[in-house]
């Protein structure tokens, strides 16, 4: 069995702030956009993607309709996360940790989405050993 892609679908009370933080924060790019969904991926790369659900759209289960994104973090790797921290602070986001290096070999930063869900903002540093996961 080969797995072909991984979509993380984030359920959102706020879907177009949502989708406006994805795209104006992480500069992802919009490729479906309705009022219940919106399918998001890296310029250049389909398969490097997000989605954000509506929350009380018919296909969610009302039981897993849940309002606090807990036990996920969200991790997007790019090539300069002090660029994305700048551009987030400008637009208002709510930083949980400012940019700052890793043991592991990245520098990260931690925001908040417009529904509370953790994101960490990574940039692999030249200390890195090896790994840039």
């Amino acid at each position: 069995m080969a797995i072909d892609r991984v979509l993380p679908n984030i359920l959102s009370d706020r879907l177009p702030e949502t989708r406006d933080f994805f795209v104006g924060v992480l500069g992802f790019q919009v490729n479906f956009d309705e009022d219940w969904f919106v399918q998001l991926s890296a310029p250049g790369d389909v398969k490097r993607e997000v989605a954000v659900w509506r929350r009380d759209h018919e296909l969610i289960p009302e039981a897993y309709r849940d309002r606090d994104p807990r036990g996920m973090i969200l991790t997007v790797i790019v090539d300069d996360v002090d660029a994305v921290h700048a551009r987030a602070a400008e637009k208002g986001v709510t930083i949980v940790a400012p940019p700052r290096d890793q043991f592991y070999g990245q520098r990260s930063c931690l925001m908040l989405d417009p529904n509370g869900l953790l994101v960490d903002v990574s940039t692999p540093t030249a200390s890195a050993s090896g790994s840039t996961a």
